[in-house]
């Protein structure tokens, strides 16, 4: 299916999210957040929220833009996501977000669209930016540019991880997920669906892995509190099946920054790669 390249460039939205703190509670839970992180949990305590809820306020315009740039949606794949917070969240309001195709690139066996959005709270103030690196397999040999390479976040070489976080998640956390994100996807949910296109049993949300990583940042890097993460980005590289455990390794490269890589613990496969975050100290 041909692209609308002249999409590139052009914005999408402004997009309302209007939310509550049940909501912002409900994508924790979905993160696989427990008992231990009331901050984010308990409404006495605000809550906090964690900050890749930016990607639940980006997610129409997203959609938006991926319609009009075309090519052929079910070949899309989630290559690689960066949230930036600007300020936290709050509990519950409404956050608006606007969407820009900032990119199309040709790479060859497929064609890689960059998306960047910018969320404003109810003052107008910016709250989060996020960039989402979609792929489109066998889309490519268009004659575009070819476009940016992977960052080089590799960990240390032959140094051990500041820290190990292993996460445990539930054969209902894809379903639990898809509730607070609004990503109905049935490849997450319908057995015969993912089945068809090749998967076992319905796969997890990446930004599902993608919030687990940061709750390990947080509990790791931020003293366990989600206002001090501000930033995180990685690379998908495979999928993660409701019930695996999620293991995340971090390096501290200098104050205020560290890498990481997020991988499956029973299969020991890497799901993130070249992942980096950087936070207040």
């Amino acid at each position: 299916m041909a692209f609308n390249l002249s999409a590139v460039g052009q914005t999408f939205g402004p997009k309302t999210l209007r939310y509550d703190w049940q909501r912002t509670v409900l994508y924790a839970l979905g993160c696989g957040a427990g008992a231990s992180e009331l901050d984010v949990l308990h409404e006495k305590r605000g809550p906090k929220v964690l900050p890749t809820f930016s990607v639940v306020a980006a997610h129409e315009p997203l959609l938006e833009s991926l319609v009009a740039v075309g090519g052929n949606l079910l070949t899309l794949v989630h290559g690689a996501q960066k949230c930036i917070a600007h300020k936290p969240i709050p509990a519950e309001g409404t956050l608006e977000t606007t969407a820009k195709l900032s990119g199309l690139y040709d790479k060859g066996k497929g064609a890689l669209g960059i998306i960047e959005t910018r969320t404003l709270d109810s003052k107008g103030e910016l709250v989060a930016e996020t960039e989402w690196q979609i792929f489109f397999r066998g889309e490519g040999g268009f004659g575009g540019e070819r476009g940016p390479e992977a960052p080089s976040f590799l960990p240390p070489e032959g140094k051990a991880a500041d820290h190990d976080l292993e996460m445990p998640t539930r054969d209902t956390q894809a379903l639990l997920y898809r509730i607070p994100s609004g990503d109905l996807n049935p490849i997450h949910a319908d057995p015969a669906l993912a089945a068809k296109v090749g998967f076992p049993k319905p796969i997890l949300h990446g930004l599902c892995t993608f919030g687990h990583a940061a709750r390990a940042a947080i509990n790791s890097l931020c003293g366990g509190d989600p206002d001090r993460l501000r930033s995180i980005e990685g690379r998908f590289s495979k999928p993660v099946f409701p019930g695996d455990t999620i293991a995340t390794s971090l390096w501290r490269i200098r104050e205020g920054e560290a890498y990481f890589t997020t991988r499956v613990k029973e299969r020991d496969e890497p799901v993130i790669t070249l992942g980096r975050v950087t936070y207040a100290v």
